[in-house]
């Protein structure tokens, strides 16, 4: 099992926590729009340090994103499972062709 499963199965467990127990429960318990507000505040901070060109900053500010992308999804139902079918859906076909199909 990969990091990421690990991380996808922990923050669907922690769904039926106390808020005061975890901080994804707690996060969760503040509903997708806070979620989603936290996941930008992530991405935005990756996005600064990939600029900079620093990349163990930039490797630990895209797993704080990508641990709050995750959390998001799931307040939204939306599993890792389902994100990964996706991306296979996707798999072999051209992203000009991909984005002209939306």
């Amino acid at each position: 099992m990969s990091a990421l499963t690990d991380l996808a199965q922990t923050i669907e467990a922690r769904k039926t926590a106390a808020p005061e127990s975890s901080w994804t429960a707690k996060l969760l318990s503040k509903g997708p729009e806070k979620c989603a507000e936290k996941f930008g505040e992530e991405a935005v901070e990756a996005i600064i340090e990939a600029v900079k060109g620093d990349k163990a900053a930039l490797a630990s500010e895209a797993a704080d994103a990508l641990y709050h992308l995750l959390v998001m999804c799931a307040a939204r139902d939306v599993s890792l499972a389902d994100i990964e079918a996706e991306l296979a859906r996707r798999s072999g076909t051209s992203g000009i062709a991909e984005k002209a199909s939306r």
